[in-house]
């Protein structure tokens, strides 16, 4: 396949899908939550899912750290997390779901999962498995330290 044009490769298409999930997930997030971006509810579901650092958390949710920093801020000035200094070491903070960082994850899965239902329609299985080999292969290839 020959390529003409930066907006007729593979990596352009791969970005416009990435946006255009972007958009429709946060026009339907939007309309159960007004307040929360498509970032800060990744978020919420990572920290309600797994007990990792901030840093590792950015990682997961491919935000750099001063982003992360500034997205957790908002996130506690809209009760929507907690951050406490780790009692055995100061130099750590854990984040924390408050109640209401809860009933957002709840009030929003079935959005998540409309979202995600909307997307993959009329895509197989097998076309799903061979876009994520594919996808992983492009990944393996662009990775730095190979």
């Amino acid at each position: 396949m020959k390529f003409n044009t930066p907006t007729s490769t593979a990596l352009y298409s791969i970005e416009e899908t990435i946006k255009a999930y972007r958009k429709l997930s946060q026009k339907n997030i939007s309309s159960v939550i007004p307040d929360i971006t498509v970032d800060q509810a990744l978020i919420l579901i990572v920290i309600s899912q797994s007990d990792k650092s901030q840093s590792e958390i950015a990682d997961l949710v491919f935000k750099d750290y001063a982003s992360m920093t500034r997205i957790v801020s908002l996130m506690i000035s809209k009760d929507y997390l907690l951050k406490t200094i780790d009692k055995g070491d100061k130099r750590k903070t854990k984040l924390t779901i408050t109640e209401k960082g809860r009933d957002v994850i709840k009030k929003l899965k079935p959005m998540i999962d409309k979202n995600r239902e909307t997307a993959l329609a009329n895509i197989s299985e097998e076309e799903l498995q061979q876009m994520y080999n594919t996808l992983r292969k492009i990944t393996s290839n662009c990775q730095i330290n190979k």
